[in-house]
């Protein structure tokens, strides 16, 4: 096997740099925009007055740092070739997302809200394997500029991640001579609806509880006067974008019904694989990031007057931690480097169970990597006046909203003892 990256992605990498120096970091910098990224001034982010939503200015911001990459080719990277992108492979986008994390926080990469300058669409893959022409024709580029976004109404707050005992219905009625659906129920964690133009509502329109089944996707208008912010939920790390709703006598045509009728889990399914993967990558590079700032500042600083990198008390946690690193790394590129060589229904009957031991294992590494790191920076590692709080604050929640933990372990475990899946090597020789 040859575990060289390939030239051309090292190429790559290198122009991702110069772009980011040449055009990132300079807006980064300009007209005071460093306020959004000094971790004392959480407020320039968050309006605190307006419901702990992203004030305007920061994602202004962001849209002009995705415009500059989009004019560049870089957005799209990850996007089929059929809607102006390069259709970047797993294990490309595993290095590149990684590589940009590793950097630290800043306007080329801010996690935060998944703003990257090589964007990650899983709408785009959606909407492609299940919407209909028009449906495509509607959103897609829209998707990838931001004048169009659909937000994702799948969890609801007494169901978590169960979400086949979901509540919410959409039943058959005609109005106006037209038929349709009418919609009722609630929607919690409906990420970005404060810019998104339209919601994907699932909703349960046959079958019992408990049954993947009888379950569909709607778009909906998000300015439908039956859709309504109940209470924005506040976060650990802010600013927060994530309502709880209500959905009151929403009606909608038949031709808004999003993939399969009864099979609409389907969707929540399409990109899981490709979006674990990449998001195992940024938490790689995050912890990487935490590590290498650890280790300069341990050869840095001499109290009792010799450097704290002499002391096994700070060596050992971080020779771990570089460890599980380079091990993950390679687990993750192996993984995402056969994930390119077969279809998705293939990688969900064979590599499910890996892609969740990086996922699982990254977001926890760096949880621990950035824990450590203001351990060994002390006072100064837990204030505000260095990322590593941020960072935990940031990367902790990926522990539960990619997948909790739990869920992605019992995946895992179903694969070992041969319940799903194809058989491991070790249930196989039980």
């Amino acid at each position: 096997m040859d575990f060289d990256l390939p030239e051309d992605l090292v190429a790559y990498l290198g122009e991702l740099d110069d772009f980011i120096e040449r055009e990132i970091k300079p807006l980064e910098e300009q007209d005071d925009n460093i306020r959004f990224f000094d971790h004392r001034r959480e407020w320039a982010r968050t309006d605190f007055e307006g419901g702990g939503l992203p004030r305007k200015e920061w994602e202004e911001l962001q849209r002009e740092a995705k415009r500059r990459a989009d004019v560049a080719g870089h957005l799209r990277f990850a996007v089929p070739k059929e809607f102006g992108g390069k259709g970047g492979s797993n294990l490309w986008m595993a290095v590149i997302r990684e590589h940009l994390a590793a950097k630290g926080l800043g306007l080329h990469t801010d996690l935060q809200n998944e703003h990257s300058i090589v964007a990650n669409l899983p709408q785009v893959i959606m909407l492609r394997d299940y919407g209909t022409e028009a449906q495509k024709e509607r959103f897609i580029e829209g998707a990838i500029t931001g004048k169009t976004w659909i937000a994702f109404g799948l969890t609801e707050a007494e169901h978590g991640s169960d979400a086949t005992h979901m509540e919410t219905t959409a039943v058959r009625e005609t109005r106006n001579g037209v038929p349709g659906w009418r919609i009722d129920g609630e929607k919690c964690w409906t990420t970005n609806l404060h810019k998104a133009t339209h919601v994907a509502v699932f909703c349960r329109t046959s079958g019992e509880a408990g049954s993947a089944k009888g379950i569909s996707a709607f778009i909906v208008d998000a300015t439908d006067p039956g859709i309504k912010v109940e209470e924005w939920l506040w976060t650990f790390n802010m600013p927060t974008d994530h309502p709880r709703i209500s959905i009151t006598n929403v009606w909608v045509p038949e031709d808004a019904i999003f993939g399969p009728p009864e099979n609409g889990l389907a969707l929540a399914q399409a990109f899981v694989h490709e979006n674990r993967i990449r998001q195992a990558a940024s938490s790689l590079g995050a912890a990487s990031y935490c590590l290498a700032e650890s280790v300069k500042y341990a050869k840095e600083r001499a109290p009792f007057g010799k450097p704290l990198s002499v002391n096994q008390a700070i060596q050992w946690p971080l020779v771990e931690a570089a460890t599980q690193i380079e091990m993950l790394r390679q687990l993750i590129r192996k993984t995402a480097w056969e994930m390119d060589r077969m279809p998705a229904t293939e990688i969900a009957r064979t590599l499910s169970d890996k892609v969740s031991m990086c996922n699982y294992w990254a977001n926890r590494l760096v949880c621990e990597v950035a824990d450590r790191a203001m351990q060994i920076h002390g006072g100064m590692g837990y204030s505000r006046h260095k990322p590593f709080e941020h960072i935990y604050r940031h990367h902790r929640r990926y522990r539960i909203t990619e997948g909790s933990e739990e869920i992605q372990m019992r995946k895992i475990a179903g694969h070992l003892f041969g319940f799903v899946g194809r058989k491991s090597r070790a249930s196989e020789d039980a």
